[in-house]
């Protein structure tokens, strides 16, 4: 079935956004009275949700608090984030390239990723490509996230797309397992947030660059 759609996770993905979730991961960290994390921490810690990169930034030095201080440092991770959502984030290399070649061919694009909604709308208009977008569901969207295939199917819902009319990007673990959970294609790019190379989990494609990937697109339109 020729693919309608394509459909991206966000960060590690599209943007770049570590610089800026460090500085939010460590702002807490700094509050809670814990050492910072590396960037290389950081990379590995991504793509969950809020709350889990705040507990694996504590699980680093240290037990986690109770649930109360939990939630009450998220609420000060999110604050802060998203004042600071595009401080240092930027588009990977040929993001824009890809997107307007779709845009062009007519595909219908969307975004899955869990990071909360909000937060992801406010990163797409900012750094100025929420245009080619017309459905984005977040972490908190539905009850459960990712690797479930429950957003990815609702994304594709929002789209007015069958879920095998449709293709992901994604730069993890996470991504390709939703993916293989849907039963749709997925590309995997090299250079985004994973502790193993995402060859590992057995992608469709992976490309090294976002030039690689109309190509690859162009065989199942």
């Amino acid at each position: 079935m020729p693919i309608e759609a394509l459909i991206f996770d966000l960060d590690g993905t599209l943007v770049d956004t570590a610089p800026d979730l460090m500085m939010a991961t460590n702002h807490v960290l700094q509050f809670a009275g814990r050492p910072e994390i590396t960037a290389a921490q950081l990379r590995q810690f991504v793509g969950h949700g809020s709350m889990a990169l705040i507990k694996l930034g504590l699980e680093a030095s240290g037990p986690l608090p109770d649930e109360a201080t939990l939630q009450q440092l998220q609420t000060l991770f999110l604050g802060y984030y998203g004042k600071n959502i595009v401080a240092h984030s930027k588009l990977f290399s040929g993001v824009v390239a890809l997107l307007e070649k779709a845009t062009a061919a007519g595909l219908k694009m969307g975004v899955c990723t869990n990071k909360v909604e909000r937060l992801s709308h406010k990163l797409l208009d900012q750094i100025g490509i929420s245009k080619y977008f017309k459905a984005v569901v977040g972490g908190d969207t539905l009850p459960i996230m990712k690797p479930n295939p429950e957003p990815y199917f609702e994304v594709a819902r929002r789209l007015g797309v069958a879920p095998l009319q449709t293709m992901m990007f994604g730069d993890s673990e996470t991504d390709i397992r939703t993916a293989q959970n849907a039963g749709v294609p997925v590309v995997a790019v090299s250079f985004g947030y994973t502790l193993q190379h995402v060859s590992t989990f057995k992608p469709d494609y992976v490309i090294d660059h976002y030039d690689e990937a109309w190509p690859i697109v162009l065989r199942h339109v």
